[in-house]
């Protein structure tokens, strides 16, 4: 019973990094696509902004 506990806990260890791997890489494209740039850019300006 422990090497069977053992072989799932390290097949879900396993599949926890890639699952979080893929999340960040989905998240670094969405902010690095060009697409949204403008959409960043107005948000980074603003607080400079005057009401």
């Amino acid at each position: 019973m422990g090497s069977t506990y053992a072989l799932l806990a390290s097949i879900a260890q396993q599949l926890g990094v890639v699952f979080f791997m893929t999340i960040f890489a989905a998240v670094v494209a969405y902010a690095l696509w060009p697409k949204n740039r403008e959409k960043f850019d107005a948000a980074a300006h603003m607080p400079l902004k005057e009401d």
